[in-house]
């Protein structure tokens, strides 16, 4: 979040408060849950932090020539990378977060990482938390969010700046019929 006004003092643009509200777990729709694990990291239950199939898969396309190198945050990488460093992507940067994925792995259950990661995921631009997304896009609070609500958010994580949940691409679309097939195939 504070890179965020950062970057917008870099380039010259005014400031604009974040949309932001921290609620505990029990505020929050079990759909938000389910929707982001399938969305973000199925394994996520599974996993001591990292997915090292997607690793190998990330670092053999970077091997490869493709660029840039992407694919294989869990969501305890992105609550690391989120909570203690910025998104630059470059090894130093992924080294850290390495070290900070291992603490939280270690100190938090996986609730409670789950529970960060939706209310300090960017939804859109300024737009911070589960709650503050369901507020705004849906008018309702994240403990309401219904599968296809929950779904659409999370079809966003990607790229909330670029993909819109209040005018959802026929891609967004896709992603969210994806998404709700795979709550659906987890169990959820």
């Amino acid at each position: 979040m504070l890179y965020r006004h950062v970057e917008d003092f870099a380039s010259g643009h005014p400031y604009q408060a974040l949309d932001y509200r921290w609620v505990g777990r029990e505020a929050i729709a079990d759909n938000a849950f389910k929707a982001a694990v399938a969305a973000e990291d199925q394994l996520f239950f599974q996993h001591v932090g990292f997915d090292w199939r997607s690793i190998q898969t990330a670092i053999d396309g970077y091997a490869e020539g493709n660029h840039p190198l992407r694919g294989a945050s869990t969501i305890t990488q992105q609550v690391a990378k989120n909570l203690f460093l910025t998104p630059a992507k470059n090894f130093f940067r992924k080294g850290l977060e390495v070290w900070f994925t291992v603490l939280l792995e270690l100190l938090w259950d996986k609730q409670r990482i789950l529970e960060t990661y939706l209310n300090i995921a960017e939804f859109g631009d300024h737009l911070f938390g589960i709650e503050a997304a369901s507020r705004h896009y849906f008018g309702v609070s994240a403990k309401r969010l219904n599968r296809n609500q929950a779904a659409l958010l999370a079809a966003t994580l990607p790229n909330p700046i670029k993909f819109k949940a209040d005018r959802p691409s026929s891609y967004v679309i896709r992603r969210q019929q994806w998404i709700l097939r795979q709550m659906h195939n987890l169990g959820g």
